[in-house]
């Protein structure tokens, strides 16, 4: 068994490392206090070619696995860059796998390639405000009119759609109570979003003001059948394939910003001087870090291995959900003890802490909830009766 990274995956870490280093801790500081999105750093890992890393090369993209886009997600993290980093490049990186895996050649030859090249931003609309993770109630109608679907609802919490050009769009064209089950009814939309017809509202949220979250309101959107994913009804089908890439990529971000943080708690323990010795000398502050670091290890392992068996063509369900909860509970410790390391300073916006606290709660609370995925656990690994 070789823990080792392939050259190309140790040379993938290193390029965008590179990369990250022209963004400091004072761009993204004042990314977080102004708002904005990073359009700069979206521009500069476009322009070397990072933005289509699982895009096929035939459609421009790179044609990587998982592997090698959760590498890239964990460095961007790891650089300071955060989740408002990482949120700013995710739906490129693999948000349109539905449309990789389902989407006909020509629609693909249409899509894929502007997304590739950061020529187009794109947002992920799921989420309903009364619906949560519960996906099969969606409310959002797509209703067929000729050769397009007519679109009335409501999604909320969608990422960075004040700047999107294009949505992918989940919706209900056959009503709850016309199908056999509920996941069926639903379909799958890649289309330009009209502003005409679709109001945008951006949250107010407390971090990672850089990549805005919204609600989204449909008033007789139009959207072309020519931007339908698939077959119509199938849309829940198309967007659990994308489920568990989505957790293991979250659990690289969140892995990278708990990095960052231990490594900014480590340096100000070596540092800070009280009773004229480093901070760092006493063992209430050394056996913390420690096992921030520990934890953040074995998170990371086991994101890796999810991603390993996701690129492999493995059941990958139970280690992507293991992976998503172990990192986003280190990452959230590893953020916690870098703010109380610094003491009253970890409060302060110039040592950067409080910043990764306030953002590692994303990976926490999305796209599943921690009690969630232990259910799965007991439910689809150890075989515990059904809870909900």
């Amino acid at each position: 068994m070789d823990f080792s990274l392939s050259e190309q995956q140790e040379s993938l870490i290193a390029a965008v490392s590179g990369i990250c280093s022209q963004f400091g801790d004072d761009y993204w500081h004042k990314r977080d206090r102004e708002g904005g999105f990073p359009q700069d750093f979206f521009a500069a890992l476009a322009r070397d070619g990072w933005l289509g890393i699982c895009i096929p090369e035939e459609y421009g993209g790179s044609g990587l696995g998982i592997v090698e886009a959760a590498l890239m997600m964990r460095t961007i993290a790891e650089s300071g860059a955060g989740m408002s980093g990482a949120s700013a490049i995710h739906m490129n990186i693999f948000g349109l796998n539905p449309v990789v895996v389902f989407a006909t050649a020509e629609q693909k030859r249409r899509m894929l390639p502007p997304v590739a090249r950061g020529e187009q931003k794109s947002c992920f609309a799921v989420t309903e405000p009364n619906t949560g993770l519960n996906t099969t109630r969606l409310k959002t109608r797509a209703r067929r009119d000729g050769d397009h679907y007519v679109v009335d609802g409501q999604k909320v919490w969608i990422s960075a759609a004040q700047s999107a050009a294009k949505m992918l769009l989940l919706a209900r064209t056959t009503p709850l109570e016309e199908v056999r089950k509920p996941t069926q009814g639903l379909s799958l939309f890649y289309t330009s979003i009209d502003r005409a017809r679709v109001e945008i509202r951006e949250i107010d949220k407390m971090g990672r003001k850089a990549v805005d979250s919204n609600q989204v309101f449909f008033d007789g959107f139009r959207v072309p059948l020519d931007d339908r994913i698939g077959e119509e009804g199938r849309g829940f089908e198309y967007i659990l394939h994308g489920m568990n890439p989505e957790r293991i990529l979250t659990a690289a971000a969140a892995i990278g910003l708990g990095r960052v943080a231990l490594r900014k708690a480590v340096g100000y323990a070596k540092e800070r001087q009280v009773f004229d010795r480093p901070i760092g000398k006493n063992q209430a502050i050394q056996h913390p870090l420690a096992e921030c670091w520990m934890n953040l290890e074995a998170a990371n392992l086991m994101m890796l291995s999810a991603a390993w068996q996701y690129d492999k063509g493995l059941p990958s369900g139970a280690g992507a959900n293991a992976a998503k909860y172990l990192a986003a509970e280190a990452g959230f410790k590893a953020c916690e003890t870098a703010v109380m390391t610094h003491g009253g300073f970890g409060y302060a916006k110039e040592y950067h802490v409080e910043r990764y606290l306030r953002e590692v709660m994303i990976p926490r609370i999305a796209p599943i909830s921690p009690q969630l995925i232990l259910c799965y656990i007991a439910e689809r690994v150890l075989g515990l009766p059904k809870s909900y």
